[in-house]
């Protein structure tokens, strides 16, 4: 029996980098996205055809959600439950950056109180809703029993950022939102370490995506000059590779962690 992942935000970009690599670990997927159908399509397409490469056999479906909206919440987690029966990995990754990059003295409260909603609430409320079927399915299988694919050890990982610590005063509310979000894998993490589910935070650095690509010049050059000692841009199958590393098991001593995807820019440096 296959373990299933549930990815919010998996069309494109990161999303997509992560089911990607949990599609040839051998994972079936819920791929989730806001708008773009066509894109989630060829996401799931594109899983399966890794899966074949590998030779495993997956499963994969895509789902409409804005994780915003409460309703919306519950019908993603109804849709897995109702087609897999069951989730062993849930991974925060929607997320939005501002629309207009605006100084920090001009900003206005919409863009606030959009990425608020998608970039905290959401995630929040869908790891409340997600963190209470778990619990259920630990009871009936016991998390820490047994060996092999089909046991359940169930995770939860959130896509955070940089941004988290790092001040960009013309995306003051981006770096709040992604402030916010962080709290969340300590405060889960806490919380649901009796019931066996494990929490962790996976923080990227500057990753080449939709969302970075109207400032590449700028980053290329930041790159190129020594931001990051490892003098490259991130890609999606890096962040797709410590999930991957995660759901599989490879820190079952651990919980509440931040896992650094970022090319070392996290390092002080002299």
């Amino acid at each position: 029996m296959n373990r299933v992942a549930l990815i919010t935000g998996a069309s494109r970009g990161i999303g997509r980098g992560i089911a990607l690599e949990l599609a040839a670990a051998g994972f079936d997927l819920v791929v989730n996205y806001a708008g773009n159908r066509a894109a989630a399509e060829r996401t799931a397409a594109d899983c399966l055809e890794r899966a074949r490469a590998v030779r495993v056999a997956v499963r994969v479906e895509i789902c409409q959600a804005d994780v915003s909206v409460g309703a919306d919440r519950e019908r993603l987690v109804g849709f897995a439950r109702e087609g897999f029966g069951r989730l062993d990995l849930l991974v925060n990754n929607a997320g939005v950056a501002p629309v207009v990059r605006a100084d920090l003295l001009e900003a206005d409260e919409a863009s606030f109180d959009r990425l608020i909603r998608i970039n905290v609430k959401g995630p929040y409320f869908l790891t409340q809703r997600v963190a209470r079927w778990m619990i259920e399915q630990t009871r009936a299988a016991p998390a820490t029993a047994g060996e092999g694919r089909g046991v359940y050890r169930p995770k939860i990982v959130t896509i955070s950022s940089i941004s988290a610590y790092t001040a960009s005063p013309n995306r003051g509310d981006y770096c709040v939102a992604k402030a916010a979000l962080s709290m969340l894998t300590p405060l889960y993490a806490t919380r649901l370490a009796e019931h066996g589910i494990l929490v962790y935070d996976i923080r990227p650095g500057i990753i080449a995506t939709d969302m970075t690509e109207p400032v590449k010049a700028k980053y290329d050059a930041l790159i190129g000059g020594g931001l990051t000692p490892i003098a490259r841009w991130g890609q999606p199958a890096d962040v797709g590779k410590a999930v991957a590393a995660l759901a599989q098991d490879a820190l079952p001593f651990s919980t509440g962690d931040v896992i650094n995807v970022d090319g070392g820019f996290h390092l002080r440096r002299l």
